[in-house]
């Protein structure tokens, strides 16, 4: 996320133990990239206070990104700072067209443009579509990426890097590799929900 962002945004990377209102202070918005299986791993993470800080940090009217593992995170059983709408596994929608949890590209419609996004075991957005506006679709029409008020959220990896299509393991999707063109869609992506 830093390679994508770090051209446009002053970044500054903090751990579990900053995690608390004085670190977020002068921050315009907090960012929780994604990871391999991490999403689970939340209660190792986060303590309830340190919870609150992040929930505080976005009624106070700053911005929330979530990529993958972040995006979950701002579901009910996690951050909780959603309206209407929760997180999913996309790979146990009924009408999925990725059914297991694997590095793979997902085809999707991002601002009604076709793309072929790196995916590992990201969400599906469900609830009420009127209560968010949508950026991107999985190929089923699940919401994959959406914002609602300052909180963006993202279930796919736009900020995927070329050694992620290289790795010896994922070579069949390495012609892929989208040159930056995906770090563009997160860093406007981004501005959105900076600016509301």
């Amino acid at each position: 996320m830093t390679q994508a962002l770090s051209p446009k945004y002053d970044i500054k990377i903090f751990h579990k133990e900053d995690c608390n209102p004085a670190t977020f202070r002068k921050a315009d918005v907090i960012a929780f990239p994604g990871g391999i299986g991490d999403y689970s791993s939340y209660d190792t993470f986060f303590r309830r206070k340190a919870e609150n800080a992040v929930a505080d940090f976005v009624a106070n009217g700053g911005a929330y990104l979530g990529i993958c593992m972040g995006a979950y995170w701002a579901g009910s059983n996690w951050f909780d700072i959603l309206d209407g709408v929760d997180t999913t596994q996309y790979i146990k929608q009924p009408t999925a067209d990725i059914r297991r949890s694997y590095g793979t590209v997902a085809p999707v419609q991002w601002n009604n443009q076709s793309e072929n996004m790196f995916f590992y075991d990201g969400c599906a957005i469900i609830g009420d579509e009127t209560k968010f506006h949508t950026v991107a679709r999985y190929a089923n029409g699940d919401p994959m990426a959406i914002i609602q008020g300052k909180i963006g959220i993202i279930g796919c990896h736009p900020e995927s890097l070329e050694f992620w299509y290289q790795a010896p393991y994922y070579q069949y999707i390495n012609h892929y590799w989208h040159k930056g063109h995906h770090h563009r869609l997160l860093s406007n992506f981004v501005d959105q929900i900076v600016n509301k």
